[in-house]
């Protein structure tokens, strides 16, 4: 199927942002208050980047074994939120840099798949997954090309050398990649059959066979850190939860060129993300889709509905800066993102989707010890 061919159905996406362990567990919040509220069950997509990845991965793998009652997964907890804490209690990121470093022929991402593999149980192949319930989609950017490469059950591939239909990719591999943030766990090389390829409409760099051998694959941030683009124009409704870095001000920038130049970089990220968040939000506002965002920076008392939970807005900024590598999360921090997630999704979904205007908000937090107070 070429790429951009799929026309436009009713039904609901969902995007997960990049942003390491925090958007693991701000995720994690999310979807326990989307299952509260049937939704989760009714997704027709989820699009995934980086440590979006790592949390679709999970629930990917998992699904089957969900246990759904009147549209509520009963064993959401044990199945999937239960290992993704236990995960996020590790470091992986500088085991992984430092082993890269002393072995000539394993990356340090390389050895963060192992790690998804043999800690989440990614091994399954995209191949194996159920055709029932949601199209998991898994972003990369490759580096060659400078486009979003995707893994899914049906095809991987992107709109610039064609796609595979017929593949052999696990699940820890496509997560491995969409996480693999440049420069230390980037990028992850792998080796195709050229010729697997099917070349798709548009495909203008198909003839450069050297591009079908070796993929060089990143961060799927790097190119979209929301995640939006597989799911926009594909459903009537979309949903966004982006845990992703917000734009610091800063007055006191260092001469040093290295310095200037991740700034420079900083700048065309943000600005390409703050693209898309407008176009997204106009679309909402014009009635073009249906659907809610909610970030990690926004201000709880932004939503309209009247009984939010009680997030003061230095705790917001608080959890917003806080870190974005593979490395361990306390019992507490990972209480608090969780529980903000949580909290910003309950408002997002009774401000902004159909249904749940003058719903009652929980009593409590999903994680009650680790409040949200300042």
């Amino acid at each position: 199927m070429p790429f951009g061919s799929e026309a436009v159905e009713s039904g609901i996406a969902l995007a997960l942002s990049g942003g390491g362990y925090r958007a693991v567990l701000f995720h994690c919040g999310a979807i326990i208050r989307l299952n509260e509220l049937g939704i989760l069950g009714r997704l027709k997509r989820i699009s995934s980047v980086s440590g979006g990845s790592i949390f679709a991965g999970v629930l990917a793998t998992r699904w089957s074994a969900l246990a759904f009652e009147n549209g509520v997964a009963r064993n959401l907890a044990t199945e999937v939120i239960d290992p993704l804490r236990r995960f996020c209690g590790e470091t992986i990121d500088v085991w992984s840099v430092i082993s890269g470093a002393l072995t000539p022929f394993k990356t340090a991402g390389d050895y963060v798949v192992d790690a998804y593999r043999d800690k989440l149980g990614l091994g399954v192949r995209l191949s194996e997954l159920p055709d029932t319930g949601p199209r998991f989609v898994f972003n990369s950017t490759n580096l060659s090309t400078g486009a979003s490469f995707r893994f899914s059950k049906p095809y991987c591939g992107d709109y610039r050398i064609g796609l595979i239909e017929d593949h052999s990719f696990d699940v820890a591999t496509a997560v491995g990649c969409s996480s693999a943030f440049p420069p230390v766990l980037s990028p992850i090389e792998l080796e195709v059959d050229p010729d697997s390829f099917t070349r798709t409409e548009g495909a203008d760099l198909y003839d450069q066979v050297e591009l079908r051998t070796e993929l060089s694959l990143a961060d799927g941030g790097v190119y979209d850190n929301l995640g939006l683009e597989t799911v926009w124009g594909r459903y009537t409704d979309i949903l966004v939860s982006d845990a992703g870095k917000p734009f610091e001000v800063d007055g006191s920038l260092s001469a040093l060129w290295p310095k200037q130049l991740l700034r420079v970089m900083d700048i065309g990220l943000n600005q390409a993300l703050s693209l898309r968040k407008r176009v997204l939000v106009d679309a909402f506002v014009d009635k073009e889709r249906g659907g809610a965002y909610w970030g990690i920076n926004t201000p709880i008392a932004r939503y309209s509905v009247g009984d939010p939970f009680p997030v003061p807005a230095e705790k917001t900024q608080a959890l917003s800066r806080m870190r974005t590598r593979l490395n361990a999360f306390s019992e507490h921090e990972q209480g608090e993102l969780m529980n903000w997630g949580y909290a910003v999704t309950d408002a997002a979904a009774r401000s902004h989707i159909p249904g749940f205007a003058g719903l009652e908000r929980p009593p409590n937090l999903p994680f009650p010890a680790q409040g949200l107070d300042v």
